[in-house]
């Protein structure tokens, strides 16, 4: 935990980005009837029954301090997945970066291993060399910034059913070019000094 909170104070330095990143999985669901018709003044009325279209992964980026923004969609969530979007990160995020800082929580998949079941060894071991990565505790989910942004994400964009992964897509792509126009930033506040005193029983006793 302190050592995502030492991240979380380093001075913005546009050659080495803090990001973070986090994943959730999302069910498309298609409407079972279609919805009344509207009076004016009055809401609009779904029918309570739905039809399940399966499910997929959004992967989330986010620069807290620069108010940097990608999300994407893929069908799956496996290593492969991850792979793909942390070479994205890498080579489209930020190609001029010298190094990035990745914070993240500790999934299965998201680790160095999962670039070399994707990539040649040389390529990934040329993508790992631009990451610094640290790791939320197990339990601590809640330090990652990007689950802030998910959570963002599913307020604004995600409040209703969406039917199709096309759909989707199109989304989630104009809120997060609403979202780089806003440069919309996150203002950490929690430190460790806050952390030794509203979380004293996570410490061991001397």
């Amino acid at each position: 935990m302190e050592d995502v909170l030492d991240v979380y104070e380093l001075p913005y330095n546009p050659k080495i980005p803090v990001v973070c990143m986090d994943e959730k999985p999302y069910q498309l669901l298609g409407e079972a009837r279609d919805s009344w018709a509207m009076r004016p003044g009055d809401n609009k009325k779904l029918d309570s029954e739905y039809v399940r279209n399966g499910t997929c992964s959004i992967f989330a980026f986010v620069e807290p301090l620069a108010g940097v923004h990608h999300v994407s969609v893929r069908e799956h969530r496996t290593a492969l997945d991850w792979a793909e979007e942390i070479r994205y990160l890498v080579d489209v995020m930020y190609p001029d970066a010298e190094k990035i800082i990745l914070v993240m929580d500790n999934l299965n998949t998201h680790k160095p291993a999962s670039l070399y079941k994707r990539f040649e060894p040389a390529e990934a071991r040329r993508i790992l060399r631009k990451l610094e990565i640290h790791y939320t505790p197990k339990h601590g989910s809640w330090l990652d910034i990007a689950e802030i942004e998910l959570n963002v994400m599913t307020r604004q964009c995600l409040s209703r059913r969406i039917d199709s992964i096309e759909t989707l897509k199109t989304e989630l792509t104009a809120w997060e070019r609403e979202r780089n126009n806003l440069e919309a930033k996150v203002n950490w506040h929690f430190r460790t000094k806050d952390a030794r005193v509203k979380l004293v029983s996570l410490y061991p006793e001397l």
